[in-house]
């Protein structure tokens, strides 16, 4: 597919408008069935699970954590909000290349590789919850856990949960979700899709919810991914951040799972519009493709919004 050389590489492309596929484009090597990795796009997918959990009354959003290694020290005061606002206060280093220093590559690769959440869990409190946003790819995989054990039989019971109520009933059936040696499914990683698994999953979002009349997430769910988190974030980021979702550069209506190497997934509601990127671009590119995915959404004239 053509691109502009200074994004990278693009594997796949796709926007849907008013509810239609009205585009699509394929890299090297890739086609409409070719399932892609969405690194940290599936802690948008973790967000979804925790809203079907909300949805059925099983999940408080503003408990304390259910984490049994917190119950007896000044952890116990982080609520499930805080851990998807990314407003723990736990210690986590997310660095993508220095191994030295990284919690997230030892979490995934090193010490941690058979159980995240234990891994992610143990760290000690750097701030008071609620107060300083740091970005952890640990904390995801921490609500990972407290789904898991909410939803009961492994990896088994947790894989089928995905399936029967988020995957399957919008179609994403070519979404591989994948598991930790503990059987924690890796919500903040891991989860193999193709270009059009994706947009259904912002569709879902786009409808705030709803999939052909059938209520899939709660009302307002998508109103939480995009609202504003109280910690700041940092003037060197361009996005704001919600709840395990991103703001597209912060003020705007529309909202997007992000992933490492310029994965992509935008809700645009002011244009009725979902587009997905994905792709292998090193993070200096991100500023390149991100403009261009802005180009992308001013094709799109204004419409009324579904949300």
């Amino acid at each position: 597919m053509a691109q502009p050389d200074e994004m990278g590489l693009t594997l796949a492309f796709a926007a849907v408008h008013r509810g239609r596929l009205v585009a699509e484009a394929y890299g090297p090597d890739t086609t409409a069935e070719t399932t892609l990795i969405s690194w940290s796009m599936a802690k948008s997918i973790t967000h979804a699970a925790v809203g079907l959990l909300v949805g059925d009354g099983r999940l408080d959003l503003d408990a304390p954590a259910p984490v049994a290694a917190w119950a007896d020290d000044e952890r116990r005061a982080i609520t499930v909000q805080h851990l998807l606002d990314m407003s723990s206060g736990l210690h986590f280093v997310e660095d993508y290349v220095d191994a030295g220093t990284s919690h997230v590559i030892e979490m995934l690769f090193g010490a941690g590789i058979d159980d995240h959440a234990a891994y992610a869990s143990g760290f000690p409190l750097d701030h008071r919850p609620g107060t300083v946003w740091n970005y952890s790819s640990g904390t995801t995989n921490i609500i990972a856990r407290i789904i898991g054990d909410i939803v009961g039989g492994g990896r088994e019971g947790m894989e089928r949960f995905l399936r029967e109520r988020l995957l399957d009933p919008i179609g994403m059936t070519g979404a591989v979700p994948k598991f930790d040696t503990a059987g924690t499914f890796v919500g903040s990683s891991y989860v193999y899709a193709t270009a059009q698994d994706f947009a259904r999953l912002g569709y879902l979002y786009l409808r705030n919810g709803m999939w052909e009349g059938r209520r899939i997430l709660p009302d307002h769910w998508a109103e939480h991914a995009r609202t504003p988190i109280g910690a700041p974030i940092g003037d060197d980021e361009p996005h704001g951040y919600g709840a395990h979702w991103w703001r597209w550069n912060r003020g705007d209506t529309a909202f997007s799972a992000h992933g490492y190497e310029g994965q992509r997934t935008i809700v645009a509601p002011a244009q009725d519009l979902v587009v997905v990127r994905l792709g292998r671009s090193p993070s200096d590119r991100r500023s390149a493709y991100d403009a261009w995915l802005d180009r992308v959404l001013y094709c799109f004239p204004p419409t009324a919004s579904p949300l």
